[in-house]
């Protein structure tokens, strides 16, 4: 567990470099929902398909990654709430990793406990 709430922290801090060199309003619900999806989809398709559980190939893992993405952002504009700038992409991006390897170190926390080899 001291892995995963190290890689928490030191998310978060680097979060708030991220978002004050981006200028982008996190505290709104848009932009929350943008952070949980790509955060959750780094946690659950890259760090735990993919990366721990090898359940999914890297291209069928980067077609639904990107498929989720897509769907969001094609969503949000329709409803013309939110800017589509590399910013956000920058921001995707940082947040699908973070989501990625706490996810992973995560699953192995999970795997570790059940075995006793913790």
């Amino acid at each position: 567990m001291k892995f995963v709430s190290i890689a928490l922290v030191v998310g978060l801090i680097l979060l708030y470099f991220v978002i004050a060199a981006l200028k982008i309003d996190l505290f709104n619900w848009e932009m929350l929902i943008h952070s949980g999806i790509r955060f959750f989809t780094g946690f659950i398709i890259l760090g735990i398909g993919y990366f721990y559980e090898h359940k999914i190939q890297l291209k069928i893992s980067i077609y639904l990654v990107l498929g989720l993405f897509l769907a969001d952002d094609v969503l949000d504009y329709f409803r013309n709430t939110t800017r589509f700038s590399i910013e956000l992409i920058l921001y995707g991006i940082y947040m699908l990793l973070w989501g990625a390897s706490v996810g992973y170190l995560f699953i192995i926390f999970i795997k570790s406990k059940n075995s006793g080899n913790f």
